[in-house]
């Protein structure tokens, strides 16, 4: 049945206007009154509902029951990730999404290809999360990732400490130590930050840095991942049963 992010409240028994995005993708299904289709608003759980009216540009539904079932992983992990090329970010958003990341935290960091400020980063952290709601809809999340705001690496490292958290930085030093190693002796619901450069990694001040404030060199195997792909590497690791 097709999936669909609103991003309002939802209640049984509700007669509802979908969002112009909603019901554009409604339309291009060719969806009738009549057919079945199911909600989530990012609040917990899923909601059935049926359309009842195909306009122009606007499709009306009617909010039938509530289903509390929950996808997400058993551990929540937070990426903070360097800022890297466009067409990179959103595929990382997008599969980071689907592996079931919490959060993504962008960084603009001193090899960072795309760099950002103001009203353009704005716009880019709206579109990297309606790229999150997609996925979402695709991969049956109910709960969406949550896009943080841009910041700079210093910003990112003059966080809170989460002391109910592990805090490792990806990094291809000879004394990092093994993830799959380091993952098979946390708890199974300890959450993770992960700290991952752009293309070209973390510059050695910026790892210094980070080893500084307490982040923990870990590797990934013998290999070199590409910018884009290390964080899901390790995500995957960390999340998938």
């Amino acid at each position: 049945m097709p999936r669909f992010h609103v991003p309002v409240p939802l209640a049984a028994g509700a007669a509802l206007a979908l969002p112009p995005g909603a019901a554009r993708h409604v339309q291009v299904l060719r969806l009738q009154p009549g057919d079945g289709i199911t909600l989530f608003n990012g609040e917990g759980g899923e909601w059935s509902a049926t359309v009842t009216r195909m306009g122009r540009s606007d499709v009306d539904v009617a909010v039938q029951t509530h289903t509390p079932v929950e996808r997400e992983a058993a551990r929540a992990v937070h990426l903070a990730v360097g800022l890297m090329a466009a067409e990179r970010m959103d595929w990382l958003v997008e599969k980071a999404t689907e592996l079931g990341a919490a959060s993504l935290t962008p960084l603009l960091m001193a090899r960072s290809s795309l760099r950002l400020s103001g009203e353009r980063a704005t716009k880019k952290r709206a579109h990297w999360q309606a790229v999150a709601a997609a996925s979402c809809e695709q991969n049956g999340r109910n709960r969406l990732l949550d896009v943080r705001e841009q910041l700079t690496f210093q910003e990112h490292l003059m966080q809170p400490a989460d002391v109910a958290g592990t805090r490792w930085v990806l990094s291809l030093a000879p004394e990092a130590e093994s993830l799959r190693a380091r993952a098979a002796a946390l708890a199974p619901q300890a959450a993770v930050h992960l700290l991952s450069g752009p293309e070209g990694g973390l510059s050695p001040d910026e790892d210094a840095a980070a080893r500084a404030a307490g982040w923990l060199p870990i590797d990934l195997g013998p290999r070199v991942l590409r910018a884009e792909t290390a964080p899901l590497a390790a995500l995957a690791c960390l999340s998938l049963p």
